[in-house]
């Protein structure tokens, strides 16, 4: 169960570093356009994608 946790950590910092490495302008433009998003929608959109998540984990865990 750790190697899997670990790759998973592994696999999400691989992906949450492609988009400032490959993208830096767009990056901090999108950084600045999140700061100014109201806390409620950003709050909605994380609840969506930790639902996502665990529907996807329970599908693959089947």
């Amino acid at each position: 169960m750790t190697d899997s946790f670990l790759l998973a950590v592994a696999l999400l910092c691989l992906l949450e570093g492609l988009g400032p490495l490959l993208f830096p302008k767009r990056w901090k433009r999108l950084l600045k356009q999140i700061s100014e998003t109201p806390a409620t929608s950003i709050r909605q959109i994380g609840l969506g994608l930790v639902t996502v998540s665990i529907v996807l984990l329970y599908v693959i865990n089947l």
